[in-house]
């Protein structure tokens, strides 16, 4: 049903009621169509005012609230023609470029725009006009009186009637306290990058200030630990400069007391070998039999001296054989059993090394003869997979091995020259002491040969 047909029935309805109320009026017939007519015109006319007062009184509340909405908006409403004048704009706007609304009014909005943002407002402009669609721009204003702001643009081509000037729709946003947020957070950013780099640069301090503190401390021990060797060194020297003169004192007064002796008695002999040789030639070969037995003698005590000072059978005939010549001159003693285990290819060892097993060997049969009291001990020299182990073993006395470390011991040079003599040649020293299980000496040192054939093992005698 149209509006029209609505109004008709409505005029219809409101007519026969006022007739109700008035009683009906005596006229003519075709008089009393047309006075109806009029009648039910005048009605519809007066309905249709009712209707165009509610209709005005509805579009006057809308223009208010729209009014309102477009004035007091957060944000500035513009309205700009192609050149840039302000037709429109709300208080806000207003506001925002610092003048009052009627001094706006007509002006060019690019006279509020900062020369560094001249450009980029103009190519939004024109890209508005240019019907691209909705365009966006953030550009430097200045405000009357005060410093430039931040501000971002939003703008569209506004609908128009055919013929009517084009109008641009822009939205303007004072973006300043975002622009300064995103400066702080920028810079709290690199704040925060540059609290990340000093944390780092701090544990790396940290590390090296506990790397440094270490290695004071190692030094600090490596220092005290050479002067440890330093005293040990000096103290190892007197003590060899001693033995070396108790070792002068000592064949010093063999050569006297024996070699002198000897050499007395050979004169001796000599001279009664003359006499008897002028007055009793027949006795002379009765009186060559004692001097060749004092000769004898005094080859012994030379050959006995040579042996200590180094025996030539090390260089002649090789370790092994010394070893067991060693050991069968040891002095005898009832019950104790001396053997000797040893591998024939430890004679291609170097000089050095050789000589070295040899005297740490001799130094150990020495402490054993004169300190163990065992029945039993075991010499063994053996090739390993990364050199040569020498071991002394007795079923004797034991002893405390932790005081080799007190400078009671440092002061013996027995043990101490032992490991002296291997860690000269890159090895290891060790010594085992405990009750009921006696002492064992071990000595290792890396092979190192010399190229030489290993001599044949000598068999024990």
């Amino acid at each position: 049903m149209s509006h029209s047909t609505k109004l008709r029935l409505r005029s219809e309805r409101r007519l026969k009621a006022t007739r109700s109320k008035k009683g009906e009026v005596e006229i003519g017939h075709d008089t009393q169509r047309m006075f109806h007519e009029l009648q039910v015109h005048q009605i519809e006319l007066e309905l249709q005012n009712e209707e165009l007062n509610q209709a005005n009184a509805v579009a006057q509340a809308a223009l208010d609230k729209y009014t309102d909405l477009y004035d007091f908006a957060p944000v500035g409403y513009f309205s700009l023609d192609e050149r840039g004048l302000m037709v429109e704009l709300n208080m806000a706007g207003a506001v925002l470029l610092g003048m009052e609304r009627s001094r706006l009014t007509g002006r060019r909005f690019q006279l509020f725009v900062a020369p560094k943002s001249s450009r980029i407002f103009q190519e939004f402009l024109d890209g508005i006009y240019s019907a691209v669609g909705r365009q966006y721009c953030e550009v430097e204003l200045l405000r009357e009186g005060e410093e430039a702001f931040s501000a971002e643009l939003a703008g569209t081509l506004a609908p128009t009637i055919e013929g009517a000037p084009k109008l641009s729709r822009i939205v303007m946003s004072d973006i300043s306290a975002r622009k300064l947020a995103e400066s702080e957070h920028k810079r709290i950013g690199v704040l925060a990058a540059t609290n990340r780099d000093l944390q780092k640069e701090i544990v790396l301090r940290r590390a090296s200030e506990d790397a440094l503190k270490k290695s004071e401390a190692r030094f600090r021990n490596l220092l005290y630990q050479s002067r440890i060797l330093e005293r040990r060194l000096r103290n190892m020297t007197h003590e060899m400069l001693k033995a070396q003169e108790d070792q002068r004192k000592k064949i010093s007064r063999e050569l006297h007391d024996e070699v002198s002796q000897i050499l007395l008695s050979i004169n001796v002999r000599l001279v009664i070998f003359a006499k008897i040789a002028e007055t009793h030639p027949e006795k002379i070969r009765a009186a060559i039999g004692p001097m060749r037995r004092i000769v004898e003698k005094a080859v012994r005590i030379v050959h006995r001296f040579a042996r200590e000072l180094r025996p030539a059978m090390l260089d002649d005939l090789g370790l092994i054989p010394t070893l067991r010549s060693h050991i069968n001159e040891l002095p005898k003693k009832i019950g104790r059993t001396i053997k000797l285990r040893a591998d024939a290819s430890i004679e291609s060892l170097d000089n050095d090394s050789r000589t070295a097993l040899y005297r740490i060997a001799q130094e150990a049969l020495t402490n054993v003869v004169k300190h163990a009291n065992a029945s039993l001990v075991n010499v063994s020299v053996l090739k390993t997979p990364t050199g040569v182990c020498l071991e002394v073993a007795d079923n004797g006395r034991s002893f405390d091995v932790g005081l080799l470390s007190t400078s009671k011991w440092q002061n013996r040079l027995g043990l101490t020259g032992m490991r002296e003599r291997v860690e000269m040649l890159g090895g290891q020293f060790s010594t085992m002491s405990a009750p009921g299980k006696g002492t064992t000496i071990r000595a290792e040192i890396p092979f190192r040969s010399t190229g030489r054939k290993p001599l044949v093992d000598l068999p024990s005698p």
